[in-house]
């Protein structure tokens, strides 16, 4: 083994820590060079939309500008830590453990690594901080424990989420100044004031639901009913026998009064109804009457023609 990984104990190479930050470093210089020119580009476009009265479109363009600006002040922040580990390289090398001077920055750079795909010489980095302190030292810094000190401005600017309706509109009147547009902010202060709609789970507010009264009141016998013993459903009920036209005839007029002895509202139509099918039930039984007749009237003459041919 030699010297040097026994300084590191676990195998740490600071030759190779020196050479993946120096180029971590040049990478961010060359990329945020290219970002301060697509930002230049980004804001001018939505100064020209903002110019020509498309404030939709210029309310969704400024959330990547936005993204763009975040990454952009995580970037100096990290190419910061990056020189400052660099440096420090050898008191790293010197010591176990890391040092409290340098612990923002070790954890600031691993919490980042992952989340800067375009910084793979970062990654190396985390790994070999990973082979000098442990799993649990990156775990930690990873998942932003309570005893890690990564940098709160690199943790925010690095996060997803979308940026409120009030950053949104600062960073919009920040285009208009720097162009020296005459814009008009109503409108967009109104949309961005707006409660966002959730359209999965329905509106928030219920409405309240009239109840429906009662037309009619229950009968104390089906109000209450009694629970049927084991012999009683098992038992088969009879069938109850068809009512004829001259019962429910006979029954209208009684139903009709103890409808009205009831108190049940009784409307016009359903008095129509009533008298019509009474009407054609009466008209039934005169028909039957009538067939009966007819049938006694076949019977009687076949009886003569019986006799009168016997004799």
């Amino acid at each position: 083994m030699s010297l040097l990984n026994q300084i590191f104990n676990r195998g740490l190479i600071g030759a190779k820590c020196k050479t993946c930050l120096t180029l971590a470093i040049s990478r961010i210089k060359l990329l945020q060079n290219k970002r301060d020119t697509q930002l230049k580009l980004m804001r001018k476009e939505i100064a020209q939309f903002l110019q020509s009265g498309q404030e939709p479109i210029a309310r969704i363009r400024v959330e990547h500008v936005i993204r763009e600006q975040n990454i952009s002040a995580a970037y100096e922040i990290l190419e910061m830590f990056c020189e400052f580990v660099l440096a420090r390289v050898p008191i790293i090398e010197s010591q176990r453990e890391c040092p409290l001077d340098l612990k923002e920055a070790v954890a600031s750079i691993i919490f980042a690594a992952p989340r800067c795909s375009d910084l793979p010489d970062l990654l190396t980095v985390r790994n070999l901080f990973g082979t000098k302190y442990g799993k649990e030292f990156i775990l930690a810094a990873s998942e932003l424990r309570p005893d890690t000190s990564v940098n709160r401005t690199i943790i925010e600017k690095l996060s997803v989420y979308n940026p409120s309706g009030e950053v949104k509109l600062n960073v919009l009147k920040e285009i208009a100044q720097e162009y020296n547009l005459l814009w008009d902010s109503s409108k967009t202060e109104a949309e961005f004031n707006k409660m966002p709609q959730d359209l999965l789970n329905g509106p928030k507010q219920i409405s309240t639901v009239t109840p429906i009264p009662k037309s009619r009141k229950e009968s104390p016998k089906a109000a209450h009913h009694e629970p049927l013993t084991s012999s009683q459903q098992g038992s088969v009920h009879p069938v109850q026998p068809l009512k004829t036209a001259a019962t429910v005839m006979s029954s209208g007029p009684t139903k009709s009064k103890e409808i009205a002895a009831e108190g049940r509202p009784v409307s016009s139509e359903s008095i129509d109804v009533l008298e019509k099918a009474r009407a054609a039930i009466a008209a039934a039984d005169r028909a039957s009457s009538a067939a009966r007749a007819a049938a006694q009237l076949v019977s009687l003459n076949f009886n003569k023609k019986g006799i009168d041919n016997s004799t």
